[in-house]
Order: structure tokens, then C-alpha cells, then sequence
């Protein structure tokens, strides 16, 4: 691999395993002594077959029968060795990028496709473990044999090496000039079939609306489209292989035929005997699935190399959520949240909260409400740091959250979503999530308090109930009271309810609503909400236009205000 390659990024992953490379190398070299020794027998065989010399071939089977055991039994060691390494390697890659993704902003997650990333976590991963094995396993022992076998060759007689040999800068360039083919061509056909896997992951996920809208027809179609690209891009990398094959082949046999020529020649001039030319012939012959398989390797590392640049790009990417160096941990928290002439935006050219300069006192509550896209969801995402403001500060009980070490700051804010997500595995792994180790007690007591226990303790295996991908097996209402125990389950200083009731019935929504006036107790809780109603026991409502607050106070002061609550009131209540 020239220097410029993409592998080179593997090499500290290598070395963090070249102790059991270097024994896997020591049984290689063991295994490719054997070589020649083949050799060699083969040639003895032919002399005392030609004499009828039946003992000492008996003789010679039995020490080939040897050197095929101790052979076996070093290339049984070099395997499972290999496999052993290549393994580990793979496993520290995959957790590494992994554990990189964790630490992405939000504004990463919101642009980038998840069959994709999931695509290089999988399978572009496993390519690079296939490739460092194949390396190691294959692609080393075949060039230690080559080197080997072409020296007794040399032993046996140069002149005719030197001839053999005259055809191999040839099949090394054909050989280099298919492989950066194949290289173009695989980047295109993982790119595709990234694209594949993010179109199938957008749909399984939203098959309940592909179905609503009556769209299998269209989804299809999308589907075969890039079906058929992925196809095409396939193929194309198959048939440089394919002519690769032909060409290399070709030039193979023809070298075989050049060879019984010179041998002929070398023979005729006492240069060479028969039963050493014998022995020549099958040293070539045991050249030719080395020759085969490094050609393969080289293929493969081709197409390999293009999945090393996608996961490395994942570990180029830096987080725009930085944790400053020595940052401090927030061990308790009062609940005062200052936000100082704060500003934010998501692109340079489109401002969402232009100078917010906001106030709020310990087990305060505060309702945000306006129309979407006012900013109210941003406002409350910056408190956790999910993005860094643009301008200003951010502070919680008297210090910047920018000082905070993420950990200790998430670990004080609650939060309820609109959109339940819940997590494959048991309701009581997703009440507790974050946590390995829990108390089942305090579960419970979580909810208890979000008016979760009476259905949890009904389903069949209660708090031990699998509830499936995403929750499907459950109701909205019951996805939304686990969600509510989950963040009572942290015993927040600050919460934040998003949207909790908007997509619930009547029923749902009661139960919910009352769960919620549980958990805010003394609590500094800012509620989003579109409906008026769940924001009146509000200490304070701020209304959001166009990135700043407009209007302050309770729910009958702003009544009294004939402002632009007011006019959200009665769009709601009297139209």
C-alpha cells in the first residue's frame, strides 16, 4: 500500500494489536518454509519414480506427510490469530465511531442520513476488518511465498527466473490500472447503496403515512430507481474485475507456455535436469494461487479503501458543543435560569432569537406560546447547550453554562418532548434510561407520580413488558406518561415540557395534564404549548414573535392587554 493510502489512518488501531500479529507473522514464516521443501520432494519423486525406486519414495511421502502436519498446524495458528486480530480491530473502530457520533452537535443529526451512518457503522466497518484480516492472513503469507519459492527458483536456475520474471512489471501495472478503477467505482456503488439504506430506513420509519397517503406505488418506484443505480455501479466494478481476470489470465498461460520453452532450451544445454526442472515446474505451480490471490487482495483493498475515507470522514467531523477545558460539574441547582441579550440562528442568513433577555426565579413556571417557528423550541434547546448561542450568555444559578461540563448540566434538565421517542427494551429500562444499574423502587415511584403504574402493572409482564421499537405496541398517551416518569425519574431542578399534550385525546391528555401539575412542583419548569388552556397556572407567559418577546404576564394580565395573547385566546376558545 503506497503511502498515500487511506489504510495508513488504521495503522494505531494495528499496532494496538501487533503483539498477536507478530506470533500470527512468526507461524506464517513457519508455514512458508514448507514451500520450497514441496518443491524440492516433488523433483526427488520424479528421479526415483523414473528409477523405480519404490522405498524412497515411500520414504519421501512420509516426510512430505510431516512437513503437511507441521504446515497445518502453523496455518491453523496464522488463522485464527489473524481472525483474532482483525476482530479487535473492527470492534475498537466500530465502538470509536460510535462513541464520535455521540458527541455531534444536534445540528449534525438534523442534516445527515441515518441509513447511511448506519451503513458505514455496519457494513463499511466489517469491509475494513475483511480487508485488515485478508492483509495479514492472505496478502502477506502469499508475498513471503512468492519470495520464497521464486528464490529456490533462482537456486535452480536463474537464467530461466530472470526470463519468467521478464513478464512481471507488465502484470504489475495492468494490475495497479485496474485497481484504481475499481476504487472509483466502489466509492460510487457505497454511495450508493447508502442512499439505499437511508431511503429504506425514511420509510420503514414512516410506513403508517406511505400507507395513509395510498404512496406504495410511488415508494416503489423511488425504491427501484435507486435499485437500479446501486446496480449499475455494481456492475461496473465486476467488469473491471472481469476483464482484469481475462487479461491477467491470459498473460498467466502464456508464461506458462514461454516457461516449457526456455525449459526445453535450458535442458538441451545441460544447464538443467529433468528431475530438476520437475522440480522447477512445481515450484511455478505453487506460484499460481499466490499470484491468484494477491491479485483478488489487491481488488478488495481497492474497494476496501473506499470504505476507510467514509468511516474516517465520521471521526473528521468535530462537534460544535464544545466542553471548555476545566470545566466544572453542577452538583445542585436552585432553578434561577438568566438568559442575557441572547442571540442564536441556524444559518448565517436567518436569525431565530434576536437579544432574549429573560429572568427566571427558582419553581417558577413559564409558558412560551406563538406561532411555529417563533422560537419558542430554540429558546428552551439552548438551556441544555443542544446548540451554542450566537451572542450572549446563558446562565444557571449565577453561572454560564458554557463553564458546565455537559454531563452535569444535562443531568439537572428534564425534558418531555412532543414526540415520545422510546427505546427497544423493557419500561423500566426506558424510565431509567441513561441508567445500567437502577432501583426498581424508585421506577416505580417515577410512575407513580406520571400516572404510569396502573397500565404498566396491567400489561403482562409489567415493569419487565418489552414495548418494542419505538413504542408501537403502546397508546400515545401511555408513550407520553412513561416519558413524563423518565424525566421524573432524573429528579430535575429545571424542567422542560415541549408540546406535551398536543397530539393526545381528551382522556390521555387529562391524565397527562395531571401528571404534569405533579412533576413541576417545585421545579422551574418552562412549558411549550399551542393550546392556551395547559398554560393559564403559568407564574408567566411569554409570547414569541419572530425571535423576541413581545408581550410578558399572567394569563389575565395579557387577557387585559388586548394584545397578541389575547388575540391567540380568542382565535382559540371563541372561533
Amino acid at each position: 500500500m503506497k503511502s498515500h493510502s487511506s489504510y495508513w489512518q488504521l495503522l494505531s488501531y494495528i499496532k494496538a494489536q501487533s503483539t498477536t500479529i507478530i506470533y500470527a507473522l512468526i507461524c506464517t514464516l513457519i508455514f512458508t518454509i514448507f514451500w520450497p521443501l514441496l518443491a524440492w520432494l516433488a523433483g526427488r519423486m520424479a528421479n526415483y519414480i523414473g528409477q523405480g525406486d519404490v522405498i524412497s519414495i515411500a520414504q519421501l511421502a512420509g516426510v512430505a506427510a510431516v512437513i503437511f502436519l507441521l504446515r497445518g498446524i502453523a496455518q491453523y495458528q496464522q488463522d485464527t490469530l489473524m481472525a483474532q486480530s482483525a476482530l479487535a480491530i473492527t470492534l475498537k473502530l466500530r465502538i470509536i465511531i460510535y462513541a464520535h457520533l455521540q458527541k455531534l452537535s444536534l445540528n449534525y443529526f438534523e442534516v445527515a442520513k441515518t441509513g447511511d451512518l448506519s451503513y458505514r457503522l455496519t457494513e463499511d466497518i466489517d469491509r475494513i476488518g475483511e480487508v485488515v484480516n485478508k492483509f495479514f492472513h492472505q496478502f502477506i503469507p502469499c508475498i513471503l511465498q512468492l519470495i520464497v519459492v521464486l528464490g529456490y527458483m533462482f537456486y535452480l536456475n536463474w537464467q530461466l527466473t530472470l526470463a519468467s520474471l521478464l513478464i512481471a512489471p507488465l502484470m504489475a501495472v495492468l494490475i495497479g490500472g485496474f485497481g484504481e478503477q475499481l476504487l472509483k467505482f466502489s466509492r460510487r456503488s457505497q454511495t450508493r447503496i447508502s442512499n439505499l439504506s437511508s431511503l429504506l430506513t425514511e420509510v420503514f420509519s414512516g410506513i403508517r403515512l406511505v400507507q395513509a397517503f395510498a404512496a406504495e406505488e410511488y415508494i416503489i418506484q423511488k425504491f427501484t430507481e435507486e435499485a437500479e443505480q446501486n446496480k449499475q455501479a455494481r456492475y461496473l466494478a465486476e467488469r473491471i474485475k472481469a476483464i482484469q481476470f481475462v487479461v491477467v489470465g491470459f498473460l498467466e498461460a502464456m508464461s506458462v507456455v514461454f516457461l516449457f520453452f526456455l525449459g526445453g532450451w535450458q535442458i538441451s544445454q545441460g544447464n538443467l535436469t529433468g528431475s530438476e526442472f520437475v522440480s522447477y515446474v512445481a515450484a511455478v505451480a505453487l506460484l499460481i494461487d499466490p499470484i491468484s490471490i494477491t491479485t483478488s487482495n489487491y481488488n478488495e483493498f481497492k474497494q476496501g479503501e473506499a470504505s476507510v475515507d467514509r468511516v474516517f470522514e465520521l471521526l473528521k467531523i468535530k462537534p460544535d458543543v464544545l466542553e471548555k477545558e476545566g470545566a466544572i460539574s453542577l452538583s445542585s441547582v436552585n432553578g434561577k435560569v438568566e438568559y442575557r441579550q441572547v442571540s442564536f440562528s441556524y444559518s448565517s442568513n436567518k436569525t431565530v432569537l434576536k437579544n432574549i433577555d429573560l429572568i427566571v426565579n427558582p419553581g417558577e413556571t413559564i409558558a412560551l406560546v406563538g406561532a411555529s417557528g417563533a422560537g419558542k423550541s430554540t429558546l428552551v434547546n439552548l438551556l441544555p447547550r443542544f446548540y451554542n448561542t450566537d451572542a450572549g450568555k446563558i446562565l444557571i444559578d449565577g453561572i454560564d453554562t458554557k463553564e458546565l461540563k455537559l454531563k452535569s448540566l444535562r443531568q439537572q434538565i428534564g425534558i418531555v418532548p412532543q414526540e415520545t421517542i422510546l427505546f427497544s427494551g423493557t419500561i423500566a429500562e426506558n424510565i431509567a434510561f441513561g441508567q445500567t444499574f437502577f432501583d426498581l423502587k424508585e421506577v416505580k415511584a417515577a410512575a407513580k407520580i406520571a400516572n404510569a403504574d396502573r397500565f404498566i402493572e396491567e400489561l403482562s409482564q409489567g415493569y419487565y413488558t418489552y414495548v418494542g421499537e419505538r413504542g408501537v405496541n403502546l397508546s400515545g398517551g401511555q408513550r407520553q406518561r412513561i416519558a413524563i416518569a423518565r424525566a421524573i425519574f432524573l429528579n430535575p431542578s429545571i424542567l422542560i415540557l415541549d408540546e406535551a399534550t398536543s397530539a393526545l385525546d381528551s382522556e390521555s391528555e387529562t391524565l397527562v395534564q395531571e401528571a404534569m401539575m405533579r412533576i413541576m412542583q417545585n421545579r422551574t419548569v418552562f412549558v411549550i404549548a399551542h393550546r392556551l388552556g395547559t398554560v393559564r397556572r403559568a407564574n408567566r407567559i411569554l409570547v414569541l414573535e419572530q425571535g423576541q418577546i413581545i408581550e410578558s404576564g399572567t394569563h389575565e394580565e395579557l387577557l387585559e392587554k388586548k394584545g397578541r395573547y389575547a388575540r391567540f385566546h380568542a382565535q382559540q376558545f371563541y372561533n
